[in-house]
Formats: C-alpha cells, sequence, structure tokens
C-alpha cells in the first residue's frame, strides 16, 4: 500500500522535507511529483503562489527487504561468498543460502538459524501493509530436522499408545512444536499437547482418551489403597482366596492341679481334687502337696 502527502511550501526543496518528515523517512526514498511551482510576489507585496508537491512513498517489496537485512547481517558476522536465493510461494519466502562453511550459522539444534529467521521476519513485515512469512533454509536443513521430529514424534507416540506412558519432548520453538503435533496425529491411540512457557515450552505425548491401554502413573497411585485399576487381586485378596479358612479351637477349662496358697484371711482353699491320670496310675505311693 503507497502512502502519499501534499504538501506546500516556499520552495520545492523545503516542501518534500516537511512530506519526508511527515512519513518519518528519508528524503531519498520519495517519489516526487511537481503540482505548483513557486511564484514570487510583484514587488514583494502583491500575487505569488507557494510550491506544491505530492511526495508518495513506494511500497517496497518485502523479499527484498528481507534478502538485504539478511545480507548485512551475515556481512557483519564475517560470512563471505553466500548466495541468497528467494522462493515464494503463498506468500511465504524461502531464503535459502548456499556457500561454505555455512554450519556455524546453524547453530545448536537451528537455535541461531531460527534468530536470524525470526529477525528477518520482523524486517519483511515492517514493509507493506500485508503479512509475509519468511523461513531461512541453509542445505535442506529444515527438510532434515522436519524428518528427525516426525520419526522422533511417532516412535514416541507409537510406545505412549502401547504402555499407556507419557513421554515429556525437549523444548521447542512453535514451528517444530507444529511438526511434533502434525505426526502424533497419525498415530492412533496416542495425543500430544504443549505445556510451560517459552523458551522452555515443550510437547507432552500421552495416550488418547479413546486408548484402552490404562495409564501405568495411574495404576501406581492406586496400588497402596487398592488393586490400581487392574483386574489383578491385590495381596491380601490372594492370600484369603488360596488358604481354606481354619477352624476356631476350642479353649479347654484349666484344671489346676495344686492348690495355691493365698494369704487373704478369708480365703478358703478349694478341695484337693485327682485327675482321672492320676487315680488310674500305679504308684508306690502318693505324695500329697
Amino acid at each position: 500500500m503507497q502512502k502519499e502527502v501534499i504538501k506546500e511550501a516556499e520552495s520545492v526543496e523545503k516542501a518534500v522535507e516537511l512530506a519526508a518528515a511527515e512519513l518519518n523517512v528519508a528524503v531519498d526514498e520519495l517519489t516526487v511529483e511537481v503540482l505548483q511551482e513557486p511564484q514570487k510576489k510583484a514587488f514583494g507585496l502583491f500575487g505569488g503562489t507557494p510550491a506544491k508537491i505530492r511526495a508518495t512513498l513506494p511500497e517496497k517489496d518485502a523479499a527484498a527487504a528481507a534478502v538485504a537485512f539478511l545480507e548485512d547481517v551475515l556481512a557483519k558476522m564475517g560470512v563471505e561468498q553466500v548466495t541468497v536465493s528467494v522462493k515464494e510461494e503463498d506468500g511465504h519466502y524461502t531464503l535459502s543460502l548456499e556457500g561454505e562453511d555455512l554450519g556455524f550459522i546453524i547453530g545448536r539444534r537451528g537455535d541461531t538459524l531460527d534468530a536470524l529467521q525470526y529477525l528477518t521476519s520482523l524486517v519483511a513485515n515492517r514493509v507493506g501493509g500485508s503479512y509475509h512469512r519468511i523461513s531461512i533454509n541453509i542445505g535442506n536443513y529444515r527438510e532434515k530436522r522436519e524428518k528427525t521430529l516426525s520419526g522422533l514424534a511417532r516412535k514416541a507416540a507409537i510406545q505412549a499408545a502401547k504402555t499407556g506412558r507419557n513421554t515429556s519432548l525437549e523444548p521447542m520453538n512453535p514451528y517444530e512444536r507444529r511438526i511434533i503435533h502434525t505426526a502424533v496425529q497419525k498415530v492412533e491411540g496416542a495425543t500430544s499437547y504443549s505445556v510451560g512457557s517459552e523458551p522452555n515450552r515443550h510437547v507432552v505425548i500421552a495416550p488418547s482418551e479413546d486408548n484402552p491401554v490404562e495409564s501405568r502413573p495411574a495404576r501406581r497411585r492406586g496400588g497402596r489403597g487398592g488393586n490400581g485399576g487392574n483386574n489383578r487381586p491385590n495381596r491380601g485378596e490372594r492370600r484369603s482366596d488360596a488358604l481354606p479358612e481354619r477352624p476356631v479351637r476350642e479353649v479347654r477349662k484349666f484344671v489346676p492341679r495344686s492348690n495355691p496358697v493365698n494369704n487373704a484371711e478369708d480365703y478358703a482353699p478349694p478341695e484337693r481334687t485327682q485327675s482321672e491320670t492320676e487315680n488310674k496310675a500305679t504308684l508306690y505311693g502318693r505324695i500329697d502337696l
């Protein structure tokens, strides 16, 4: 979207300066059309007209602005002999870098490349009035990274669907988290969601609600108070089922064999008794205690 203003001043140069100040740009960025030349007053008192101009700020190409910014940053980083090519598809610009020794621009797991992409996107979207998505790629790094993340997500999703356990992945940027979610959606019995805040926001892959496999953490939480949600009896139930009930043993009444002595004054000692065995026993003599 082009921006234009019409200004009047004593001279064309003054009118152009007023237009540049209003549009907050440099004078050389404007396209100026003189609508009226200034005319001096007759005898310094009568007539005379000011200069009138139309200043237009042409719309810049977002891709050109992105390339110019990226080349400037790379030059300050000491990167020489690098070629930047642009590919546009439905408002999405992909800037591909080609050259030697560009591995350090990628950084650890693409951190440096993602930072350059973010800054370049900010510069490109300041141009014009529409939004443009900017991506920076080096040697098909994005394709290789996407393939690696998709494989990792699929493996974790299959494991979550089979075992019922959650898997937390490392922190990732929104683009990589989107790749993970897309890959998990293709695995039946698994789901994914993001937790945390930037820059530590990460993806958790878990069994879905329609997964027939119960979650193992739930069984561990319930293991102390019950059987943990499974169909197996607990230890006490297995023991009671395996062993028959024991009959209650009858407690025999105690029969004293001797007469203890009590020191109480009103105590009457019981009669001396003999057991059946004692009566039938053959003894040479008997001693009463």
